[in-house]
């Protein structure tokens, strides 16, 4: 089949529009938010590894404060409050069995705790090793399948306008 240059383009589009604007989290549109406010800038973008033993950035840093309150970007329930490897971690589970993770963060909630999407989950303090300055480690899973989650808060979703066969 000979398609032309233009098609090709415009199946190429489409194609990454579809996979832009497929939510990674799976998540319901506007019941995720980020975990600081305002709006953080990233940092350190996610890397997602080949297998789950390989090197990558499983989840992104966020640049913030110290001291800075750390909300839960989504209902769900705190299923670890403590310390991993010296840093105080924070690790929500939410409906469709996705956890979201944030490090180093000086929990105000306990595990078994009942928590809205913005609830303070407690502060942010430094030592996060990837950053120069004081940044929130902000990850989520499905499973073992570690997910992108900026793409849980994507603000404004892709939309093509069809073209004319005339290529208007």
């Amino acid at each position: 089949m000979n398609t032309s240059p233009m098609r090709r383009t415009l199946a190429v589009c489409l194609a990454t529009a579809v996979a832009l604007s497929t939510p990674v989290a799976s998540a319901q549109p506007g019941t995720f938010a980020w975990p600081l406010q305002p709006r953080p800038q990233v940092v350190t973008p996610f890397d997602r590894p080949e297998q789950n033993w390989l090197p990558g950035h499983r989840g992104v840093d966020l640049a913030a404060q110290e001291g800075q309150s750390v909300l839960a970007v989504a209902d769900g329930t705190v299923v670890f409050s403590g310390s991993v490897a010296g840093k105080p971690v924070v690790s929500v589970d939410h409906p469709g069995g996705l956890r979201s993770t944030y490090e180093p963060v000086l929990a105000s909630v306990a595990a078994g705790a009942r928590v809205r999407r913005g609830t303070v989950l407690g502060s942010l303090t430094s030592g996060h090793e990837s950053c120069t300055s004081t940044c929130l480690h902000w990850g989520i899973r499905r499973g073992r399948d570690y997910l992108d989650p900026t793409a849980s808060v994507r603000a404004t979703p892709i939309r093509l306008k069809p073209l004319d066969e005339g290529g208007r």
